[in-house]
């Protein structure tokens, strides 16, 4: 069922979303909430074990890879010998402990989602269970189709779970085939990509 979401999705002509559907229960500042390191899972090991399956193939060796709203763990196989890995993320603690990394930057998305990267850098960009806190998808979308290179993917891996002070107010109000729908509208109307897929993992 899920992966048929994003097969015909009808498109409203416009942006659909209003200001108040990212709106957060916590709109306190993130650099607060993100201040203490969270050395741990956001998702369960059979997710964590299912991702990095996925990334087997979906990532490729030499890839340039960005991952936003990154921490202390990427989730990529162990194995995988990436070119510049690079992550970007809230806590600079948490960015120094991930292995998988070539390079980090610390930044607040939500406050400006302009990457510091320069225009096609990367073949692929990941997001793992963080695109529900984003407020300024369209934004971050864009960002992301501009960092990658032609033919490159960004690949949004979600789950059920979040941390609902945090979460976009939208997203808390709709269920988890609904959450595809929303993540595949922001690929659509940043106008930087191809028609989105969804694989179920």
């Amino acid at each position: 069922m899920a992966e048929k979401v994003l097969e015909a999705p009808k498109w409203p002509d416009e942006w659909p979303y209003s200001e108040k559907d990212f709106v957060r229960m916590d709109e306190s500042d993130d650099s607060v909430f993100y201040d203490s390191p969270r050395l741990c899972y956001h998702i369960d090991d059979a997710a964590v074990s299912a991702l990095t399956k996925f990334y087997e193939t979906a990532l490729e060796e030499g890839d340039d890879v960005l991952d936003i709203c990154s921490s202390w763990v990427s989730h990529y196989p162990k194995d995988f010998k990436g070119g510049n890995v690079v992550g970007l993320g809230m806590n600079d603690y948490e960015l120094s402990e991930n292995p998988q990394l070539s390079s980090y930057e610390v930044k607040d998305l939500n406050k400006d989602p302009v990457f510091p990267f320069e225009d096609a850098s990367f073949d692929k960009v990941t997001c793992v269970v963080s695109v529900d806190y984003l407020n300024k998808p369209l934004e971050v979308f864009k960002e992301i189709g501009r960092v990658l290179r032609p033919g490159g993917k960004c690949i949004i891996s979600m789950s059920n779970r979040c941390f609902p002070t945090k979460a976009f107010q939208i997203w808390l109000q709709t269920n988890d085939l609904e959450h595809i729908f929303i993540t595949g509208s922001f690929f659509h109307y940043s106008g930087m990509f191809e028609q989105p897929s969804c694989k179920d993992i």
